[in-house]
């Protein structure tokens, strides 16, 4: 490999051009979004914050939960979680509560798809974080609403397409 003063160029090997994917843009440059989302919706939603320049920090399980979204080494979880960093936390347990809530406060956005009634009972809800930031903007994203008959149903896109 050819030396050079750029010490990320020296990753390159000789003979290709230094390839790294291209920057949609700066827009939200200086915005911090911590990435509670699973499947389809929430990535596809927090992946626009990412390409628009935008610090997210998806929020992983320890566990592997591949069934959710396609192995990590996929093409689909892949494209949905670019631009993206991660954060393995369990937020079932107390130390990795603590660890969000303190991630919480200096970040500018949470958005999470839970079931509703799954936040409050892990204590990061709405209420809860915004105690400790009041300027968080925080989206929940559901297959059917936040209350009425049907918000406890989980809304993927199959239970969507049987009903319909």
């Amino acid at each position: 490999m050819a030396q050079s003063a750029d010490p990320a160029a020296d990753d390159t090997p000789e003979g290709h051009a230094d390839v790294r994917p291209p920057v949609a843009s700066t827009a939200l440059n200086g915005i911090r979004v911590l990435d509670l989302t699973r499947v389809r919706s929430g990535p596809t939603c927090v992946r626009q914050f990412a390409d628009w320049g935008a610090d997210v920090i998806k929020i992983e399980t320890p566990v592997d939960t591949a069934q959710l979204g396609g192995p990590r080494s996929g093409p689909d979880f892949q494209n949905l979680h670019r631009n993206k960093r991660s954060l393995t936390l369990n937020l079932k347990s107390k130390a990795g509560i603590a660890a969000f809530r303190k991630l919480a406060k200096t970040a500018d956005v949470v958005v999470e798809n839970f079931r509703p009634g799954v936040k409050k009972r892990l204590g990061i809800d709405y209420e809860t974080l915004s105690a400790d930031n009041p300027g968080l903007i925080y989206a929940s994203i559901s297959g059917f609403g936040q209350d009425g008959p049907l918000a406890a149903r989980p809304g993927f896109d199959q239970i969507a397409q049987g009903m319909g």
